[in-house]
């Protein structure tokens, strides 16, 4: 828990002290009065439905020692009395954000930047397992990858921290700067470059430029972490002056990648390959198990590895953290149920995301029918039909052997997909999730795995609820059961 001294509070944000002490202390910091503890910093932000300034009494009750609140006429009378500190901003949002650069930079501590179109929790989450099982780590909570969540996440580390790993995220050009300012990464990841938030970025070409900022603030000694085979790769290279560590994997073809998965294979809820790597000679041939399903998942381990070496951490001592990596909710999740395999891939979805979704679901073996439940996926813009019809096309090609869309985007996959050759009467369309719902008898039949796929605002994890109520559970979630059957990697493009 960090501690702070009002007097710097003030000096770091630009704020104006009103009320209080400037030499007393306070000790963490929170912006929700639900979660504020005795002694802590409140910072009252502000949103388009509610006043930040509104909850200051609420703080105060829950023994808040200082408060930042927006500036206006009458606070000082509203609050005398109070033993707090009151400290007053203009935009106690930029107070936040002031706080946790002048933070960051006084712990002088290692920080690792993660963006991308997808991966970045997940190559997040693994991280910090890695990490944390070695050295003393913070991590952004869920994903905090916002101008909110990124400060939040610089704040919660304190003297005792050795690593800060911190997601970023964007919507529109500019965020990713932003946030790599307040942050000042030592080591960046950028996971890929696909078709996301296409409304605010414009293009592929415009999301590859937005991500491109981690690589530009990172510093000579720094360290730069990307797909060898990502379509943007020359771009970054080009952009940072850090020194670049590339990761992919074997496909048949020898890679000449720093740090490579080959002789990869599916079996049950679980990736097994084996690790080689530039410098890695004594653990060649080194067989790994991942404790998640897909080529994508073991991208993102591999992207955390890299970091791990980077930071000068001998893989031996991390490796073994591997195995208690911990499935994630909603990111291929699997259930096995009575006659039925439903793996919840409903998190979140994006084309590149769902392409993979697919490769994974293509990959199982020994049921009677591979099942994919496709929700619409949102903030593709003008893109949004193309980007539809092109993952139905992509699942018939695949060998899916039927196809449930849900919403009125996903209309564009069904076209995609008899396009693609898939028979008419495998493919379902329904306009709402809960005429899907509604269907759930007619639609998956026991021997059935079943894959479900959408954006988070769809959300479709109420139908994989409704299918294992529907179905009785055999074993606990997470454990693939026997129905994944042994599917070793086959040259699958990578998004």
């Amino acid at each position: 828990m960090s501690a702070f001294l009002i007097e710097d509070i003030v000096a770091a944000t630009g704020g104006e002290l009103i009320l209080g002490d400037p030499r007393a202390a306070c000790n963490g910091l929170s912006t929700d009065t639900r979660k504020v503890q005795a002694g802590e910093l409140f910072i009252a932000l502000s949103g388009p439905r509610f006043d930040g300034n509104s909850f200051a009494e609420a703080a105060l009750e829950a023994g808040a020692a200082a408060l930042i609140l927006r500036k206006e006429d009458g606070l000082a009378e509203r609050f005398r009395g109070t033993s707090a500190a009151l400290i007053v901003h203009a935009d106690p949002r930029a107070a936040l954000g002031a706080l946790a650069r002048w933070h960051r930079q006084r712990l002088g501590l290692p920080v690792v930047g993660i963006t991308g179109s997808c991966g970045k929790t997940t190559t997040k989450n693994y991280l910090v397992k890695l990490l944390s099982s070695v050295r003393r780590t913070v991590g952004s909570p869920l994903s905090y990858n916002n101008a909110v969540g990124v400060p939040l996440t610089l704040l919660a580390a304190d003297a005792s921290t050795d690593v800060l790993v911190c997601e970023m995220g964007s919507s529109g050009p500019g965020e990713i700067a932003e946030l790599a300012s307040l942050a000042l990464p030592d080591i960046g990841i950028i996971t890929g470059v696909g078709a996301s938030h296409l409304e605010g970025l414009g293009s592929l070409e415009g999301v590859a430029i937005e991500k491109n900022e981690l690589a530009r603030v990172l510093p000579a000694n720094g360290l730069l972490v990307v797909h060898q085979d990502g379509r943007f790769r020359e771009l970054f290279e080009a952009s940072t002056k850090a020194n670049v560590v590339t990761f992919g994997i074997d496909n048949g073809v020898r890679s000449d990648a720093d740090l490579v998965a080959t002789k990869l294979c599916f079996d049950g809820g679980r990736s097994v390959f084996e690790l080689r790597g530039k410098g890695l000679e004594h653990l060649e041939g080194r067989e790994v198990t991942l404790p998640a399903l897909g080529t994508h998942n073991v991208l993102n381990l591999l992207a955390a590895l890299a970091v791990c070496r980077g930071l000068g951490i001998d893989l031996e001592e991390v490796l073994p953290a591997v195995a208690d990596i911990e499935g994630q909710s909603g990111r291929l999740e699997s259930f096995e149920l009575d006659g039925l395999l439903v793996i919840d891939d409903t998190y979140n979805a994006n084309p590149e995301s769902a392409r993979a979704a697919v490769r994974v679901l293509a990959g199982i073996h020994g049921h009677k029918r591979r099942v994919l439940v496709l929700g619409d996926m949102l903030e593709l813009g003008d893109f949004a039909a193309e980007m539809h019809h092109a993952v139905g096309r992509a699942a018939a090609a695949a060998g899916i052997d039927k196809l449930v869309l849900v919403g009125e985007l996903a209309a564009a996959a069904a076209a995609g997909a008899l396009e693609g050759g898939m028979p008419t009467d495998d493919v379902s369309h329904f306009g709402t999730r809960r005429a899907a719902e509604l269907a759930i008898g007619e639609l998956f039949e026991s021997g059935d795995v079943v894959l479900v796929k959408a954006s988070r605002g769809i959300r479709l994890e109420s139908l994989v609820r409704r299918v294992r109520e529907r179905f009785a559970p055999k074993q606990r979630p997470g454990s693939g059961g026997r129905g994944a059957a042994l599917a070793c990697y086959a040259g699958w493009e990578v998004a």
